[in-house]
């Protein structure tokens, strides 16, 4: 019964904004590290952003600082994305993993295991 749904991708011209959304159930989301991962076509996985239990630390990939804001609240995990660019174009997933003594919650290093369905993202030029 855990589950991560998310929402709010859509197609938006370079510069523009949009809003995803991560529904969570079944979490104790005080003891979770939050992530958003994005995947284009032909290349790696990526860890866009992560959050750290209670919201006090935060992540962010170089490519995406200063554009894009994690949040959390007590159900939902959000990313704010403004000015867009055609290179931010992919499937975002949200995803959680129980944060360890010590271990943090970098993307890169972390084995989040529990993922949405993902939610497109495309931004024209």
């Amino acid at each position: 019964q855990v589950q991560l749904v998310e929402s709010g991708g859509g197609s938006v011209q370079a510069g523009g904004s949009l809003r995803l959304s991560c529904a969570a159930s079944g979490y104790m989301l005080s003891i979770y590290c939050m992530a958003w991962f994005r995947q284009a076509p032909g290349r790696e996985r990526e860890g866009v952003a992560s959050i750290w239990p209670g919201g006090d630390r935060t992540y962010y990939t170089d490519s995406v600082k200063g554009r894009f804001t994690i949040s959390l609240d007590n159900t939902k995990l959000y990313l704010q994305m403004n000015n867009l660019e055609p290179e931010d174009t992919a499937m975002y997933y949200c995803a959680a993993v129980p944060r360890r003594f010590g271990g943090g919650c970098d993307p890169r290093t972390e084995a989040y295991n529990t993922w949405g369905q993902g939610t497109q993202v495309t931004v024209s030029s």
